[in-house]
C-alpha cells in the first residue's frame, strides 16, 4: 500500500509542476482556452488521444473485453477508423478554417461559417456542452472512486473526491495549456501501461490450447466474433454499437479543439501517424487484457460479473495485481488515474469555455478584459466540476449495478451525436446552411435521450436498440435533420433571422 501512495504522490506531484510552469504562459483568453495556437504534434496526438479514450478504455473496455470477448475487438476497428478519417481527411481543412476565422472554440467556428446574425448556434452549443459534460465528468469522477477502491482500498467516495481535487488545482493553475501538456505526459503513461500489461500476461500465463480454445471453453459465445447471439439482427445491432463508438472523433469538441491550437498543418500530418497507432494499439491491448482475464480467472459456469465486477470494471486492478511486482502496480494505479483525468481536465475547460465566451461574453458582456473573462472562467470550471461531482455521487447511491462502460459512452454520444454530424457537413457541404446546422444540433440532442429513455424501452425493438446504443442512430437522425433543413432554408433564408 505505501509503494502505492508514494506512486500516486509522485504522480500528483508532477501534475502539479506542469500546471505551475503552464500558468507562466497564460497571457490572455487564447492562452487559457487553445494554448495560443502553438502547441506541437506530439503534445496535441497524445492530448487528442487521451481525452478521447479517458477511464473508459483502461476500465471500461477491458471490463467489455472480458464480458463479450473477441467481438470487443469491434470497437478497436471503429475507434480506428474514427481517429483515422478525423486526422487525416478533417483536421486539416477544420484548422484552416478556425485560423481564418482567428476560432478559439467550436462554436466560434461555427458562427462565422454561418455568418450567423443570430446566437442561436451558441446557445445551443452551450445547452448541450453544459449538459453532458457534466454528465460526462460525472461518469469519469465515478471512475475515479472504482479505480481507487479496486486498487488502493479506499472507500469509494473518498477517492472520487481525491482524484476530483487534483485535476481541478491543476486546471485552475494552467487551464489548456496545462491539460495539453499534463495529457502529452499521461497518454505517454497510458500508452505504456496498456502496451506492456498483455504482453506480460501472455508470457506469464499457461494458456493450454492457446486462447481461442480456452475461451470456447468457458463459453463458445465469447470466440464468435459477430456476438454470438441466436438472432442474427441482435449480432448486426452489438457489431454496429460497438463500431459506432468511433463516430464520435468525427468532430466532437473537446478532440477537435486540439486541431485549432496545433502549430499548423504540417504538424497534423506528423501527428495523424502518432494518434492513429496510439489508438490501435492501445484500444487493442484493453481488449486483449480483458479476454486474458477472463480465460484466467473465470472457468465455465461461472457468473463473470461476481469475480470480475460489474461490467468487468476490476479487471485491470485484478491482472496487475496478479502478475506484476508491486511497485509496478502502483505505477498502474498513477496510470488509470491518467486516463481519468486527461479527460476530466478537458471536458471542464471546454464547458468553461462555451459558457464563459461563447455565451456570457458573446452574447451579453462583449465589454469583458481579458483578465475578468479569465477569472470567469475558473469559477465556471468549479461549479460545474461540482455539479459533476454532486451528479456521481447521486449515480453511486442510486444505481449500484451500473456499468461504467455504457455510462461514460452515453456522455461521449450526447456530445458527439450533437457536434459531429454538424462538423462534418459544414466542411464537405458548401450549402449547408444555419438552419441546417440548428436541426442538425437539436435533433441529435434530442435523439440521444429518446434512444436511450424510450426506443430502449421497448418491448418489441428496445433490445436491438440498446446493442446498437445511442449514437449511431441519434447520428443519423441529425444528418437528416440537417440535409433537409438545409433544402428547406438555404443559406441566407434562415427562419431564425
Amino acid at each position: 500500500m505505501l509503494a502505492k501512495i508514494i506512486a500516486l504522490s509522485i504522480y500528483v506531484l508532477i501534475l502539479f509542476l506542469i500546471g505551475y510552469v503552464a500558468s507562466k504562459r497564460i497571457k490572455n483568453i487564447s492562452d487559457f482556452y487553445v494554448g495560443g495556437k502553438k502547441i506541437g504534434y506530439w503534445a496535441v496526438a497524445f492530448s487528442a488521444r487521451a481525452t478521447g479514450e479517458s477511464g473508459w478504455i483502461l476500465i471500461g473496455l477491458t471490463g467489455m473485453g472480458a464480458m463479450a470477448g473477441l467481438s470487443a475487438y469491434w470497437v478497436v476497428v471503429g475507434e480506428v477508423l474514427g481517429v483515422a478519417i478525423s486526422w487525416l481527411f478533417m483536421a486539416k481543412p477544420f484548422k484552416r478554417l478556425t485560423d481564418k476565422y482567428d476560432s478559439v472554440t467550436v462554436p466560434d467556428y461555427l458562427e462565422s461559417h454561418f455568418e450567423t446574425k443570430t446566437h442561436w448556434l451558441r446557445g445551443i452549443s452551450a445547452t448541450v456542452l453544459s449538459i453532458f459534460v457534466v454528465i460526462y465528468v460525472s461518469s469519469q469522477i465515478d471512475a475515479t472512486g472504482i479505480a481507487f477502491e479496486s486498487m488502493l482500498d479506499m472507500n469509494y467516495y473518498h477517492g472520487a473526491i481525491l482524484g476530483f481535487l487534483i485535476v481541478l488545482v491543476y486546471i485552475f493553475i494552467g487551464g489548456f495549456v496545462a491539460v495539453v501538456w499534463s495529457d502529452l505526459f499521461q497518454g505517454f503513461l497510458m500508452f505504456l501501461g496498456l502496451v506492456i500489461l498483455p504482453i506480460v500476461v501472455w508470457f506469464s500465463m499457461d494458456l493450454g490450447d492457446g486462447i481461442i480454445p480456452e475461451l470456447h471453453k468457458i463459453d463458445p459465445a465469447l470466440v464468435n466474433i459477430w456476438g454470438g447471439q441466436s438472432d442474427v439482427w441482435l449480432n448486426v445491432a452489438t457489431i454496429l454499437g460497438f463500431a459506432a463508438i468511433g463516430l464520435g472523433f468525427l468532430g466532437s469538441p473537446q478532440v477537435y479543439v486540439r486541431f485549432m491550437s496545433i502549430k499548423n498543418e504540417t504538424e497534423i500530418t506528423k501527428g495523424s501517424r502518432v494518434a492513429i497507432l496510439f489508438t490501435l494499439l492501445t484500444d487493442f491491448a484493453a481488449v486483449s487484457i480483458g479476454i486474458l482475464a477472463r480465460v484466467f480467472f473465470t472457468d465455465s459456469g461461472q457468473d463473470a460479473e461476481a469475480i470480475l465486477g460489474i461490467g468487468g470494471a476490476d479487471v485491470l486492478g485484478m491482472m496487475t495485481e496478479f502478475f506484476l511486482p508491486l511497485v509496478l502496480t502502483a505505477i498502474y494505479v498513477a496510470i488509470i488515474l491518467s486516463a481519468i483525468m486527461s479527460t476530466i481536465d478537458s471536458l471542464l475547460v471546454m464547458a468553461s469555455s462555451a459558457i464563459v465566451r461563447d455565451f456570457y461574453q458573446k452574447i451579453f458582456r462583449p465589454d469583458l478584459t481579458n483578465s475578468q473573462l479569465t477569472k470567469t472562467s475558473r469559477l465556471v470550471t468549479l461549479v460545474i466540476a461540482l455539479l459533476a461531482l454532486g451528479l456521481a455521487m447521486i449515480i453511486a447511491i442510486v444505481a449500484p449495478e451500473r456499468q461504467v462502460f455504457w455510462v461514460i459512452i452515453f456522455g461521449w454520444s450526447g456530445i458527439a451525436a450533437t457536434f459531429c454530424p454538424v462538423i462534418i457537413l459544414s466542411l464537405f457541404w458548401k450549402a449547408y446552411s444555419e438552419a441546417g446546422a440548428i436541426a442538425s444540433m437539436i435533433s441529435g440532442f434530442i435523439s440521444v435521450a429518446m434512444v436511450k429513455f424510450v426506443l430502449q424501452e421497448s418491448e418489441t425493438y428496445g433490445a436491438y436498440f440498446e446493442k446498437i446504443d445511442v449514437l449511431l442512430p441519434s447520428f443519423l437522425i441529425a444528418l437528416g435533420f440537417g440535409w433537409l433543413f438545409t433544402k428547406l432554408f438555404p443559406r441566407g433564408t434562415n427562419p431564425v433571422d
